[in-house]
């Protein structure tokens, strides 16, 4: 699956990727702009600018307008914000794809921002913030990274907070336009059924005139952790949800690939360390998954839990075990394992890039965050060079006491009863 890049005479990164078989495309807009870029007085602005993207242009001046226009086409459009990005998308027959790249340039340069609407989306963000508190299999990632990068934007929630954002004006969300989504900080990339020469003169036109200015730099992550690290949300709840993990590394370091294959390992799947020691052997949780995560600039390692609250310290302790035991090569990684591994990852890769959209974000993301671009099959050639003594090298590397942190969600008021179980 190759790719053909263009950069316009903005900057503005342009990237192609034809997939002759289907029937669809999709235009995906991404921007280098996210929540840790936020600053108190704006925080949520990031998310919120996302959802006003929808709610009328000077072209088609409501939600409705844009909204028929779209689902006229049967296509699918949406968007998502993230710590470090921001993206849009549609999703339609491939012979739609100059309406797309219209509407999408069309959110992008000419929003309204009217008051009415501002107003109105409050109570739906707001909500949407109440809905994530109240789902504490979800909030437990966002509590986790609190704990790792405390009160700062990384720390921050991407959804915001509720006293900000019930202020926020059209003027806040002007001043975060001009600040990030600047031409040279956004590509645009169309992946399906495409003639490439045909998208580049489409972006060209609908994005070409686009300015170009100085951007936000966002505020790197300073770690220097002593000792393990405890914070409890007290809330009353049936079941305790756990994210214990470890800091590792940024996007662009080469343990990733070797610290992808640990986190499939140990919870990766039905098959996975965690599932079976976890759930099948001890029934101390519904669900259990470990994943490794990469910023710019830090990353982490994470196993989440739902768990019985009478044995949350068990389910605890059965997970620093195989942290533990990983390390120290108690219960090393065999060579079975690795293979399965590998091929549990690959194979999730080729199912995801199935989707127009999947392969949009797939090189959207590299090509924004990276120094470079890895078409499928060459990530697949670097996950397939991981050896069993890198794997074992990482766990040494990162399974480091002075580096556990543990969140926790339910009915404690406090976290002294777990600090001393994090021991390795």
């Amino acid at each position: 699956m190759q790719f053909q890049r263009k950069v316009l005479s903005n900057g503005l990164r342009i990237l192609t990727i034809p997939m002759p078989s289907f029937k669809s495309a999709t235009a995906m807009i991404l921007i280098g702009a996210g929540s840790r870029y936020e600053i108190k007085q704006n925080s949520g602005v990031s998310h919120f600018l996302e959802h006003m993207a929808f709610k009328g242009t000077k072209k088609r001046p409501s939600a409705l307008n844009i909204s028929t226009l779209i689902d006229g086409i049967g296509g699918e459009f949406n968007a998502f914000t993230s710590k470090e990005t921001t993206g849009y998308y549609i999703k339609s027959s491939s012979n739609h794809i100059d309406l797309s790249l219209d509407v999408l340039s069309d959110m992008l340069l000419n929003s309204l921002f009217k008051e009415e609407e501002i107003n109105k989306e409050k109570g739906v963000i707001i909500e949407e913030i109440n809905l994530y508190e109240d789902t504490p299999a979800r909030k437990i990632a966002d509590l986790y990274e609190r704990l790792l990068y405390e009160d700062t934007p990384m720390g921050w929630d991407v959804s915001g907070r509720k006293d900000v954002i019930s202020k926020m004006t059209r003027d806040d969300f002007t001043a975060y336009l001009n600040s990030l989504y600047s031409a040279h900080n956004i590509t645009v990339v169309v992946a399906g059924g495409i003639n490439s020469k045909k998208v580049f003169e489409l972006v060209e036109k609908y994005f070409g005139k686009m300015k170009k200015f100085d951007t936000l730099r966002y505020k790197k992550v300073l770690e220097n952790q002593k000792k393990p690290a405890v914070y409890v949300r007290e809330k009353k709840t049936e079941q305790v949800h756990i994210a214990i993990g470890v800091r590792t590394v940024p996007i662009t370091h080469k343990d990733r690939y070797a610290l992808s294959i640990l986190s499939a390992i140990l919870g990766g799947g039905m098959s996975s360390r965690l599932f079976h020691e976890v759930r099948e052997k001890r029934g101390l949780a519904y669900y259990v998954r470990a994943q490794s995560e990469h910023y710019q600039d830090c990353g982490t390692l994470v196993s989440t839990a739902g768990i019985d609250p009478k044995r949350v310290e068990e389910a605890i302790t059965v997970i620093l075990d195989q942290y533990h035991g990983i390390a120290d090569s108690k219960f090393g990684v065999t060579n079975r394992e690795l293979k399965k591994a590998k091929e549990f990852l690959k194979g999730h890769l080729v199912l995801e890039i199935e989707d127009s959209r999947a392969v949009a974000g797939f090189y959207a993301i590299q090509e924004l965050l990276e120094k470079s671009i890895d078409t499928p099959s060459q990530l697949i050639e670097k996950i397939d060079k991981v050896s069993l003594s890198e794997v074992a090298e990482v766990a040494k590397k990162y399974f480091l006491n002075k580096g556990l942190n543990l969140a926790v969600i339910g009915n404690f008021t406090d976290g002294q009863r777990f600090e001393k179980l994090l021991k390795l």
